[in-house]
């Protein structure tokens, strides 16, 4: 895949939307909307270890992004709710696929992991290496 190397640039637009899309709470927040709408709270039980402010930017971010809508009901007390919306059930394919491609590679992540973490605790450097350099 090649991407031009506009992206890469600090003022490429798509940069905030690939950020949004690669936070840590986006791609959970529109799994579960993707069933059906959920008030804060719901989705907040749903999504261990979330802070209510960081929950709260995430979907701030996603509206604006118009990947979900938000919706006041007029209860006793008011509530709001919020609701995937096209564009944002547009991710759901990718964002699947993401998902399965961590489930079919955790083994080998693993493996990577625990070879590295051996590394770093047999090295009394942290991992800087002093000697001859090859490069």
């Amino acid at each position: 895949m090649e991407l031009e190397s506009i992206c890469f640039s600090s003022d490429c637009r798509s940069r905030g939307v690939f950020d949004q899309i690669a936070d840590k709470w986006s791609a959970m927040v529109l799994a579960i909307l993707s069933a059906r709408p959920h008030r804060f709270n719901v989705i907040r039980r749903r999504l261990e270890g979330v802070s209510q402010k960081a929950l709260t930017q995430c979907l701030r971010r996603l509206e604006r992004n118009g990947l979900v809508n938000r919706r006041v009901v007029s209860l006793s007390p008011v509530a709001v709710e919020y609701e995937i919306t096209p564009l944002g059930r547009s991710l759901q394919k990718p964002l699947g696929a993401l998902h399965q491609w961590t489930l079919d590679n955790l083994a080998e992540v693993d493996a990577a992991r625990e070879a590295f973490d051996d590394r770093q605790s047999d090295d009394a450097f942290g991992g800087v290496q002093v000697g001859n350099r090859t490069d």
